[in-house]
């Protein structure tokens, strides 16, 4: 186990980072007798590390889950994000208050203060899902440059590929030309500006103001998506979806219900609608605060040199910086997704043609989806051993495309759609070259500044694992553990976006590790002295934390059930029961201690 750093440690802050962060305390302290507004304004200009926080969660599982938001529910699940990421903001709120108060470095007061079970899971978690996390994000981006942006250069059949194609035309590299340039650009280039945040206070200040204007221009750009269908949305209906009804975790959306109407099989096509409710709501949750964001904001905090003057800062920074673009870009999404697909069966599988008269054939992706879910239905009605029968004898699909239309009406209203599907669907409204351009810049921007921040968690994680200096070059080279993102455009599937909500499920399987690490960090006196919160304050803290845990704890045993079952459930209570014997053998070890001494 590392040795902890004593209160008030500042060996991981250069002097330039200890000036910069007096300049801002004494702009604090002037603002504060200066009223609310000069309040407010240096509030403005001195937040960053909530904005860092807002750049990671808007990337590909936002996208993902906020598209199937729209499409299964309509404007039903317009509050479930928000709702996500306000709970998300009490527990970094808290961290932030432990972590301001403190200036320990949060997974060394884990492991000295709750339980290194608990410090090292959280650790491991976290740069677990960095790693597995870039692999959408640069699928995601090479996929916007290649369909939306640069379609004659990079595209599939564009000039990149083609140039390679005449001099190996048997070749890997004839049909990947494009995505190679394409990674490699992105890597080089969310390197330096990665890169960047290790060159002293300058260096930190320019990289939160990058990520800022990334952050603005994916907002400014999902406005401009809604503005385009403005017309069209039923806006009573609309602000009617950010209200939580519990009849939501029960009965599929009005709209979807009277679609059902037209089924033999309603029952059970509800009961799967519900199913695929609850897996879409825990994705979006799992996405609006993951695992390794909780890791991100108590060390940027540490690397601006905040104290516990700068608690209100804290608070209002994750409150705009992070939740106010995060609730606009998802919700624009929702909307949009909502408008031109919410009920809207997916053309292609009940006869539909194109302009010219000529059969419109779905994409493999929604094929599978849609197969397999009147495979489902099927198997239901005639048993698994019939299916089995006709896959063996080849027939499946020629007896499911018999099926009643009501019921292959509802499975293809069911398909999931991409972030491209819904750039087409908006040309319409827009024109081809607004909705790709539009669409495609906020696309790539979500993609890019999530790159830049899991490079940056990396290298915070990489650090703690031995003990470093969480700058310099430890920092970054340990950045670039998140490099494996360079390979998601040949191995993450062209049904990536589908996975992103199974993907974000089992990210939250994580998240009660690090919520109820924060926790009982908020009650260790050994920790935080004078600072701990007493009264009506600790019952307040306690109480939030306790909601936003208990919610998040319910959430993941869910998922770990549905997707894993019990030996998942068993994995899930041994790390509990080991985290526990570690800290009663603590105890005991300090007990015996104390005695000899």
């Amino acid at each position: 186990m590392n040795e902890a750093p004593k209160r008030g440690d500042t060996r991981d802050r250069s002097a330039a980072a200890a000036s910069k962060a007096e300049n801002e305390r004494r702009t604090l302290r002037e603002a504060e007798a200066a009223g609310p507004l000069a309040r407010l304004g240096a509030y403005v200009r001195l937040s960053g590390p909530g904005w860092l926080q807002s750049a990671i969660t808007l990337g590909g599982g936002s996208l993902a889950s906020s598209l199937y938001l729209g499409v299964l529910g309509g404007f039903a699940f317009l509050w479930v994000q928000p709702v996500a990421m306000i709970l998300g903001i009490i527990m970094l709120s808290a961290i932030a208050y432990v972590t301001t108060s403190t200036q320990e470095r949060p997974f060394q007061a884990i492991n000295q203060h709750v339980s290194p079970v608990l410090g090292w899971g959280w650790l491991l978690a976290a740069l677990a899902a960095n790693m597995f996390w870039c692999l959408p994000q640069y699928a995601l981006a090479n996929g916007v440059m290649q369909q939306n942006l640069l379609p004659g250069l990079l595209g599939s059949q564009g000039s990149l590929n083609a140039l390679f194609a005449g001099s190996s035309p048997d070749g890997w590299l004839a049909s990947n030309a494009s995505s190679v340039a394409i990674v490699t650009g992105i890597l080089v280039l969310s390197t330096l500006i990665t890169w960047s945040y290790d060159s002293g206070s300058w260096g930190v200040k320019l990289y939160e103001l990058l990520l800022k204007l990334m952050v603005g221009g994916v907002v400014l750009c999902f406005f401009g998506v809604l503005v385009a269908i403005r017309n069209e949305i039923d806006w009573g209906a609309m602000l009617a979806g950010f209200v939580p009804s519990l009849r939501q975790f029960t009965e599929p959306p009005a709209a979807m219900a009277a679609a059902l109407e037209g089924s033999q099989n309603a029952a059970w096509w509800s009961q799967r609608i519900v199913s695929q409710q609850h897996d879409v709501m825990i994705s979006a949750a799992a996405t609006a605060v993951g695992i390794n964001m909780t890791f991100l904001f108590p060390y940027s905090m540490l690397a601006r040199g905040w104290t516990r003057e700068f608690r209100g800062l804290a608070v209002f920074d994750l409150s705009t910086g992070m939740l106010i673009p995060y609730v606009l870009a998802t919700s624009c999404v929702v909307i949009a997704a909502a408008n031109q697909f919410h009920t809207q069966p997916v053309p292609g599988f009940l006869g539909e043609t194109d302009a010219e008269g000529q059969p419109i054939v779905p994409p493999e992706k929604a094929r599978g989806e849609y197969y397999a879910a009147l495979e489902g239905l099927y198997a239901h009605r005639e048993g698994p051993e019939r299916v089995k029968q006709l896959k063996d004898s080849g027939a499946l699909r020629e007896t499911l495309d018999a099926l009643p239309e009501g019921d292959r009406r509802v499975a293809a209203m069911l398909v999931s759609r991409d972030a491209f599907e819904l750039a087409r669907a908006l040309s319409r409204l827009a024109g081809d070259r607004v909705a790709n351009v539009v669409f495609g810049l906020g696309v790539l921007g979500m993609a890019l500044s999530t790159i830049t921040l899991l490079m940056l968690i990396s290298g915070f994680c990489v650090c703690e694992m031995f003990g470093l200096p969480s700058r310099g070059w430890p920092h970054r080279l340990g950045s670039l553990v998140a490099a494996t993102g360079v390979l998601g455009p040949f191995i993450w599937s062209k049904a990536s976006f589908y996975l992103a909500v199974y993907v974000s499920a089992f990210g939250l399987m994580l998240l009660p590790i690090a919520y109820c690490s924060f926790l009982l960090l908020m009650n260790q006196r050994s920790l935080l002295g004078d600072d701990m919160p007493r009264g009506l304050r600790r019952v307040w803290w306690n109480g939030l934390m306790l909601l936003a845990t208990s919610i998040a704890t319910a959430a993941s045993v869910y998922s770990i059930h549905k997707k894993l079952g019990m030996p998942g459930l068993l994995a899930m209570a041994a790390f509990v029961v080991l985290a526990v014997v570690v800290q009663l053998l603590r105890r005991r070890g300090r007990s015996a201690r104390s005695a000899a001494g």
